[in-house]
């Protein structure tokens, strides 16, 4: 392990994580994040100079669709099946006094 977890670190990431930690419960915590840590330092190791960056593994561009009008203005005919009409809008009973 490259570097030692302090006791006040586990503290400081048990409140923020909102768990109430026991002592050997803290102590594989503090293991958990060394070997966490450790594989990290493995990682930076690792040459990638030549690798360009990306932001995912899969080449996505806009997966999102146009967002095109299919069905026009239908007021009148949704007014038609409406059990009362205003203005252009249902009219509904007041629910609010």
């Amino acid at each position: 392990m490259a570097r030692q977890i302090s006791d006040e670190t586990i503290e400081y990431v048990s409140i923020l994580a909102k768990l109430e930690l026991t002592g050997p419960e803290k102590e594989e915590a503090k293991r958990d994040m060394g070997r966490m840590l450790d594989y990290i330092d493995k990682l930076n190791e690792l040459d990638t100079s030549g690798v360009e960056p990306m932001s995912h593994i899969f080449p996505l561009n806009n997966v999102f669709r146009e967002d095109v009008v299919e069905n026009g203005d239908m007021r009148d005919e949704m007014l038609a099946n409406a059990p009362a009409a205003k203005d252009g809008a249902f009219q509904v009973p007041k629910t609010v006094e």
